[in-house]
């Protein structure tokens, strides 16, 4: 059984996790950059095996709300892992799992339904700004999380105010 940490940098708090799932015995410990956007733990998610284990220090550090955190699991017992959670100490086996699910579903109903697929509004100041420190749009578009469509109407939006 391979005991994988995972931490979400986010915050100066996050720090000392790394150091706290190699304590609770993680051979692996992969840690998530904020702007790395979930792919760290979709990563994790994809390729851990049967019987793993995957190790955080508390359930904020996996995701930020309940849909996420069911997902999650979810998606580890499709592949016959598990989830362990060191504070407070909780694990996605027998009957502590099933009280753990009951909650995730219970939270996540309280939640409000997604509205589709929405991206965050680019401001026209970071894409030129982005633009002006000779970025492209493909990449202005991957690191703002817009469409690259939303950067090129911006850009074009300036090209008449510059001629």
């Amino acid at each position: 059984m391979l005991r994988i940490g995972y931490v979400r940098a986010r915050d100066a708090a996050s720090d000392g996790d790394a150091a706290a799932l190699k304590a609770a015995g993680c051979q692996v410990v992969r840690a998530e950059e904020s702007e790395a956007a979930g792919q760290t733990l979709a990563s994790i998610l994809d390729f851990i095996a049967s019987g793993d284990q995957l190790v955080v220090t508390r359930l904020d550090r996996l995701a930020l709300g309940g849909r996420g955190l069911l997902e999650a699991l979810d998606r580890l017992e499709a592949r016959g892992a598990s989830l362990q959670v060191l504070e407070p100490r909780i694990s996605s086996e027998g009957q502590s799992g099933e009280a753990l699910r009951a909650v995730l579903e219970a939270v996540a109903g309280l939640e409000p339904a997604p509205a589709g697929r929405r991206r965050r509004a680019a401001a026209a100041d970071e894409i030129f700004a982005l633009q002006r420190a000779g970025v492209g749009p493909v990449e202005i578009a991957r690191r703002l999380g817009v469409s690259r469509m939303t950067v090129w109407r911006k850009l074009k939006a300036i090209e008449p105010a510059d001629a």
